[in-house]
């Protein structure tokens, strides 16, 4: 009994998610700069008629992050342009689809003039990361993006400060 339910507020939530106008953050706080470049950058790559997914800060709820990411599988599925994005002290991202099924990516750190922006193709398909927002980056592979990752790569031979193996001690 309890599937059933579940699955009408995921579909629910995720018809109410998706629309064409831009959503606001899940906090209802004013864009920054940054915030819009990335907006802007999501509906460059996926077109004007691209369904908007929704802008999600770090306080969108479990039901928030399901129905965002519902309605990006779905317009995957249904090879239909989309963006999402999702709001993060210091750091955005997003992931847009276009209308001939390629997937890309935005990223951007910082705030104010200093904020850098950072865009391209996925690297893997679309997928619900563990913390509910969607991703197109493979489980610990966010070494392609510009930002604080790439920045900070381990070089070869060095030991793994996760502490996971594969480097040197």
């Amino acid at each position: 009994m309890k599937a059933p339910l579940i699955f009408l507020l995921i579909a629910v939530g995720g018809l109410t998610a998706c629309n064409k106008s831009e959503a606001p953050t899940a906090s209802g706080a004013a864009p920054s700069a940054a915030v819009d470049a990335i907006g802007k950058k999501l509906r460059d790559y996926a077109g004007v008629t691209a369904t908007d997914c929704g802008r999600l800060d770090v306080h969108a709820t479990e039901v928030q992050l399901k129905a965002a990411s519902y309605c990006a599988q779905l317009a995957v599925d249904k090879k239909q342009a989309f963006f999402v994005a999702y709001d993060m002290p210091g750091m955005s991202v997003g992931v847009a689809g276009n209308a001939a099924g390629k997937l890309l990516t935005v990223e951007s750190q910082g705030t104010g003039p200093s904020a850098s922006l950072t865009g391209g193709d996925c690297p893997s398909q679309l997928r619900v990361a563990s913390s509910g927002r969607v991703t197109c980056f493979a489980p610990g592979d966010m070494g392609s993006m510009s930002g604080s990752h790439g920045a900070g790569a381990i070089p070869p031979g060095a030991a793994n400060p996760h502490g996971t193996g594969g480097g040197k001690p």
